[in-house]
């Protein structure tokens, strides 16, 4: 069975500004610290993933070398928007294009990877983004959810934040509603008015939909490191046996402490010591690739761009050519 992975490549500010924090227009950034740790993380495991990019990252100069390196590492580059916003579904359609065309302009122009794949800042999602993606021929949207625990993720988020009432309600829908944990667990076909689009979840534990993905297994790892693992390896197995190919998403700061950026002390497992925090990433990874073939997303979408890699014995990459 096939495995999707990604990270969200969410910098400093991005975190910053959707916690209310008006020092993000610093633009202050850990991208130089943090990619060069997660490729040499990723080359050592021999695996290939999707970084979704943000466009306003993409556009500094200061990180062309940084954002390029992901590419040239064989890996494939999705768009995370532009000003990274979790509020962007409420703009108008027009609104919303402009914002995905800016970002991919911006990517493609710092990696050389023209982007088909999208994720929504905080899992924003709506019938107009979705709109937008398959008049821009994208091959995949990957922005939902689907766990009941997003309002209380909401909460514990804006305990935490210090909002006006109009930064509280341009982030109402941060992290979805509880009915998202009725939506499908599996990657499935999305359809709009001018076509369709594969929809690849961020899977959730089957049966129960809590959260798997790596921030969380982090959460609880907070708690004892020996149990996250053990929670992590039994979502694995239960997607095996409910034959439920995962897509797990990793966050910048699953390998980064609170030393290194303590702008961010408040998130949860900020606490834990750095090497532990790591060790914990690297056993969960190694974990995913035992017990699955671990693919980017655009190749778990499209599997045959990589079977002659499998039968060539070497780790799947994505080629930046486009067909």
């Amino acid at each position: 069975m096939r495995a999707a992975l990604s990270l969200d490549l969410d910098n400093q500010w991005s975190y910053m500004k959707t916690h209310g924090d008006p020092q993000w227009r610093s633009m202050s950034s850990y991208l130089n610290l943090l990619v060069p740790r997660v490729l040499d993380i990723l080359d050592e495991l021999n695996l290939r993933i999707t970084f979704f990019l943000v466009g306003q990252d993409a556009a500094l100069p200061m990180h062309a070398e940084v954002l390029s390196e992901i590419a040239r590492r064989g890996h494939e580059i999705g768009n995370h928007s532009h000003y990274h916003e979790p509020w962007m579904h409420r703009r108008g359609i027009t609104e919303i294009n402009d914002e995905i065309a800016r970002a991919e302009e911006h990517i493609e122009r710092a990696t050389g990877y023209h982007p088909r794949g999208f994720r929504g800042p905080g899992f924003t999602r709506s019938s107009d983004i979705l709109e937008v993606l398959v008049r821009r021929n994208y091959l995949y949207d990957a922005s939902s959810l689907p766990t009941f625990i997003g309002p209380l993720a909401r909460a514990y988020y804006f305990r935490s934040a210090k909002l006006t009432p109009q930064e509280q309600s341009d982030r109402a829908d941060l992290f979805g509603s509880f009915a998202d944990g009725f939506r499908s667990n599996r990657p499935h076909e999305v359809k709009t008015p001018s076509g369709s689009i594969a929809e690849v979840p961020v899977t959730t534990m089957p049966f129960a939909r809590v959260p798997i993905h790596i921030s969380y297994v982090l959460y609880l790892a907070a708690l004892s490191p020996t149990a996250a693992l053990m929670y992590f390896r039994a979502a694995l197995l239960l997607c095996k046996l409910t034959r439920t190919e995962p897509s797990i998403l990793l966050h910048p700061l699953d390998f980064l402490d609170a030393a290194e950026c303590p702008e961010l002390a408040f998130f949860p497992a900020m606490s834990l010591d750095g090497q532990v925090k790591r060790s914990v990433v690297v056993e969960s990874l190694k974990a995913l690739a035992a017990a699955f073939r671990v693919h980017p997303l655009r190749a778990f979408v499209l599997p045959a761009l990589v079977e002659n890699d499998y039968a060539r014995g070497i780790a799947p990459s994505i080629s930046c050519t486009l067909e």
